[in-house]
Parts: structure tokens; sequence; C-alpha cells
């Protein structure tokens, strides 16, 4: 693996998860209570022996950068291993990233300095477990130039995806994006499935450099992987399939695109079952994140006659006080505080979260740092919680963000009444 650079694509805007993208890149947003969406494709590219890492970043990454500093600062540049964080630099044109892959292309130098035999590239905001190696293994047995890793879905779900349609020698012969017909190709690896990619690429470097050098000079390209680069080069190169294994050791292939409320509030909730599909607990391919220095979890006042701090079927991350209130299924991050007489039900809470007394919350989720003041009821109402700024999706799911973004959305409201 110490001839494979992988490149992460770390700069999406995130504007369907907002208002938690507000101040923050997509994949530095807080899940699972300790970790960051990005630190699941960090610790696959770690527990697959990858020593040689760049994170393409563009959207609002300070607080993404600061917790690759803090918290990833693991590997030796002794023996030419890192991590390193690049900003768009503009070095071949005076765009900002137009797109996965003009990201990738507009930092070719960079890739040709270390020059890597194969180079992967990942998105950084996935949640998934997959041994790299496995891949690249894959790749250099079927001599490809170009290895894709599919997923198997039901066909019903093939206009969420690009869809591959594989040879019985694993090459793709056709790759179409979010297809809209009704009978999109079936899986050589299960006919009663598709294969959809993961936006997860092997490529030979030459190739990738050649690819990009001639998508960039393309003026009705949109420079994406998927929509450009990949389809144009089915017919000159070896493009094979590789079906994802899943590390996760769970009956069901787990691989999540938390590019939503919805879908976040879901995965999230998933974790507190007591048997969860996504296993945070398995030591032999651990997931890491920065560690925050914190006191431990606390639950006070278990007086007589006084109601006693309790926390069900939940995630209570150091640092947190549960004070004479209840938390039912529920992930609480770092730092969180829950006052007495309160009721907190299916819901997240970021960091530093605090639940004023008897307030009750409800399917929500509580954004970094938001203060919620005494005897509060969120989620009981849609109606009531826009009229106090929140954020409601079409499920229910309630999302209070931080004062400024309220009184940010407030004035952009009164501009555009006048």
């Amino acid at each position: 693996m110490e001839t494979v650079l992988a490149i992460l694509l770390a700069g999406g805007a995130g504007e369907r998860l907002s208002p938690l993208t507000r101040d923050t890149a997509k994949p530095a947003v807080c899940f699972g209570g300790a970790y960051r969406i990005i630190d699941f494709t960090l610790s696959n590219c770690i527990n697959s022996d990858l020593r040689r890492i760049f994170i393409l970043t563009q959207y609002k990454s300070l607080d993404l950068i600061r917790h690759i500093r803090d918290g990833w600062n693991i590997l030796s540049a002794e023996l030419g291993e890192f991590i390193e964080t690049i900003p768009p630099m503009k070095r071949l044109r005076d765009d900002w990233y137009l797109g996965t892959a003009d990201a990738v292309f507009q930092n070719s130098q960079s890739i040709a300095i270390e020059r890597p035999a194969l180079t992967l590239v990942l998105a950084a905001d996935h949640i998934y477990k997959m041994n790299y190696r496995e891949m690249v293994d894959w790749h250099r047995l079927h001599h490809a130039d170009i290895t894709i890793a599919t997923i198997q879905m039901p066909p019903q779900e093939a206009d969420r995806f690009g869809i591959t349609d594989i040879d019985r020698d694993h090459r793709i012969v056709s790759f179409e994006e979010k297809p809209r017909h009704g009978h999109p190709a079936r899986s050589i690896f299960n006919p009663e499935v598709v294969s959809a990619s993961m936006g997860i690429y092997v490529f030979d470097t030459e190739v990738l450099l050649r690819l990009l050098k001639e998508d960039s000079l393309y003026p009705a390209s949109s420079h994406d992987f998927a929509k450009d680069v990949i389809p144009a080069a089915l017919h000159n190169y070896r493009v094979v399939a590789y079906d994802f294994r899943d590390i996760n050791d769970k009956q069901a292939r787990y691989w999540r695109d938390v590019g939503t409320i919805d879908a976040l509030y879901e995965a999230n909730m998933d974790l507190v079952a007591v048997t969860p599909e996504f296993n945070l607990y398995d030591q032999k391919w651990p997931v890491r994140t920065r560690v925050v220095q914190a006191p431990p979890a606390k639950f006070v006042f278990a007086q007589e006659g006084r109601r006693m701090g309790v926390a069900v079927d939940s995630i209570v991350c150091a640092g947190c006080i549960i004070s004479g209130g209840r938390v039912v299924r529920s992930v609480l991050s770092t730092g969180v505080r829950v006052n007495s007489y309160c009721e907190v039900e299916y819901s997240i809470l970021m960091p530093n979260v605090t639940i004023g007394r008897k307030s009750r919350i409800r399917r929500a989720i509580i954004d970094t740092g938001v203060q919620i003041p005494e005897s509060s009821l969120i989620g009981y109402g849609a109606e009531e919680d826009r009229a106090h700024g929140y954020t409601v999706t079409d499920s229910g799911i309630v999302v209070v963000p931080s004062l400024e973004q309220r009184m940010s959305n407030e004035v952009t409201a009164d501009m555009a009444t006048g």
C-alpha cells in the first residue's frame, strides 16, 4: 500500500444538511456523539494501511482542518507518511473547484510529486467500513486501469445512484448516473439486484492524470467523476467493478450517505438500538477520532423524592451531566447538560448543548452549543417549532440551530419582505 495515494474529497457544502452545515463542511458534522463524519473514511484508510492521504477541502473548512490537525496527527513524516489538508490554491485556473474531478485535477502537481502507482479517490462524507487493500488487490489482479467499488442495491432504488452494467470479466461496459427508466442493468454478482457505484475509485495514476487533463479541456463538462470522467473512460480504458465487502460484519451491507437531515437522524438512531446495524465497538476495525479532554459522564440526584438523572437506550459521551432529567433513545455528544425535570426522547444533542429545567425535547437535533431555555417544548408541534425559527423536515424532525443562525434567518426574512 506504500505505492498508493488516497485522496479524500471533503469540500462539499452539504446544503441538504442545513442548518447544521451553516458554519462547517459536511464531513465535519458530528455523528454518533463522539465522531465527525470524515472519521469513518479516515479510519478505513488507517485500518487498510494507507499512510499517504490528501484531504481536499473547500467549503467552510476551518472546523474540519482543526479536527484533522488535533485528532489525526498520528503518522510519521520520517517514514514518508502524512495526512494533509489541501485548500483550493488555484494552481491551474482562477476558479474554485468546479466539481469532484476538477478538485483532483487542480491538485495534479501535488499528486505527481508523490509519484504513486495508484490513486484511491474517496468521498469523505459516507459512513461505512471497508478494507481498501482488498479493492487495490482486486484492481491489480484484473489488470484494471480504473476500478469502481459497487454495492448491491434493490432495483427500485436505482434512480438514486450511478448504476453499472458489468460483463462476465467484471468489466464495466456502461455506466448510467441515476437512471430514470424502469429496467436498470442487473448485477453480475446477484441478478436480483443492481450494482451501484459507491463513489470510490482506484486509478492507475497515469490514467487518472490523463483523464483529468482531457476533462478540463472539454467546455461542456461538469467536471464530475460520475457524470463525466468515468463514462468517457469506458471505451478506451479497462474499467472493472469491485463488489463491496462489508467489514462491519453484519447481515446487511452498511453504507450510508448521511446527506440529509432525515438520513443523519435515522443513522444516529440506529446506533442506540440494542443490536445496531453499524458496529462502533468492533476492536478489529476501530473507528478513531479526536479525543476530547473531558471528565466522565455523570448522572446525579438519586435522593428519595427527587427525580433521578437517567439515560436508557442512549449514547452518552464524556463530559455529559444528566442532572435529574430523563433521556431515552438519544445521542448525547461531549459536554451536554440535561437539567432537572427534563425529558429528552429520540433526539441528537450536539456538543456542549444545555437543556434548561423542565424542558421536553422529542425527535430533535440540537446544534452545537445551543442553550435551550427553561420550560421549552420542542418536537410537539411543527407550526410552533417553525415559529421559533427551527427547521422541521417533512418527517417531523426538528433542527434547532444556533442563536446566530436563527438571527441570520430572521434578518434574511425581514429583508425579503421589505
